[in-house]
């Protein structure tokens, strides 16, 4: 499970430091893709295993699916840490993301989510206050 907000670097190479304490969980490898909002999504190798497993047994005939499909594997890349916990992301993917310099690594479950510094904080401060006036639950039974 990933959970908090980290806020690293990315260097000259398009290189950004894992969390320190999502290191060994990712050290045999990892798959980054894009998201949704604009943001990368970072799975370990077998939970885009299964995801992968899940979209397999869909239906081909889904047009949303397909496209969903073809944006989310054509994006992807698979990656291994170095020895000093970094990976690169490849310019598309820094491109589609808009990051620059500053980032914003936040857990969301099953996955790490990688945003431009200056896009989470203005996403943030517009879910917020939505967050905290929910008066109902949002997952019936869960939460």
């Amino acid at each position: 499970m990933f959970l908090g907000t980290h806020t690293p670097r990315l260097d000259e190479k398009g290189r950004l430091f894992l969390p320190a304490k999502y290191r060994e969980e990712l050290s045999g490898g990892l798959v980054i893709t894009k998201g949704q909002e604009r943001c990368l999504y970072v799975f370990p190798v077998a939970e885009f295993q299964r995801i992968t497993e899940a979209l397999r047994t869909a239906p081909l005939t889904d047009k949303a699916l397909r496209a969903y499909s073809r944006v989310f594997f054509a994006g992807a890349c698979d990656e291994v840490p170095d020895k000093q916990g970094r990976i690169t992301i490849p310019p598309a993917l820094r491109a589609y993301a808009g990051l620059e310099r500053d980032c914003a690594v936040i857990g969301a479950n099953t996955r790490l989510e990688i945003w431009d510094a200056r896009a989470w904080q203005k996403y943030l401060e517009a879910q917020e206050p939505a967050f905290a006036d929910l008066s109902e639950e949002v997952m019936p039974g869960i939460l």
